[in-house]
């Protein structure tokens, strides 16, 4: 039976009605129409539904929205948000997460499927590793799948990003 819930997503409060036992994916795209977060496998091993959820990378996919009650959850919309917040900083329309300019810079998405996940797993990565290694850094994208073969435009973008994030 479809209930209310309330979910914290990039700093805002929502109400939705769904079962407890829905896949957030699904409360993120058909009740919030957020479109970051994308259906790949359905099984937890694409990560293109990856968002973080109070500072660690989950697959939506299989995650209950019951279970993120309380917890904050940010996609990739909400990544400038979370810059803001940690930095202080203004936002504006303008303002990307250094790891989404990173993104642009390095020119890494082709197809752009699994690039909302692959950018989301890198924020909660980089708020571990602040200087990550290339061995760190394929370990830490270890489960995310990319046809296109843009893995090593990932870890360039994702070593650009960590140096933008250790100057701000």
């Amino acid at each position: 039976m479809a209930s209310k819930l309330t979910v914290k997503v990039n700093g805002l409060r929502h109400a939705v009605t769904a079962t407890p036992d829905t896949p957030l994916l699904y409360v993120l795209r058909n009740e919030l129409r957020l479109d970051g977060p994308m259906f790949g496998c359905g099984l937890s091993q694409c990560g293109a539904c990856a968002v973080i959820a109070n500072g660690k990378e989950i697959r939506s996919c299989v995650t209950p929205v019951a279970g993120v009650q309380g917890m904050a959850i940010h996609t990739l919309e909400g990544l400038p948000v979370r810059w803001a917040n940690q930095k202080g900083l203004k936002l504006t329309k303008e303002l990307l997460h250094p790891v989404q300019q990173a993104w642009i810079d390095e020119q890494v998405p082709q197809c752009s499927y699994c690039q909302s996940g692959m950018m989301v797993t890198a924020v909660a990565l980089l708020e571990q590793v602040k200087l990550p290694t290339d061995a760190q850094i394929r370990n830490g994208m270890n489960g995310h799948l990319c046809r296109c073969g843009t893995q090593l435009g990932i870890i360039r973008a994702i070593k650009r990003a960590s140096a933008a994030m250790a100057k701000a």
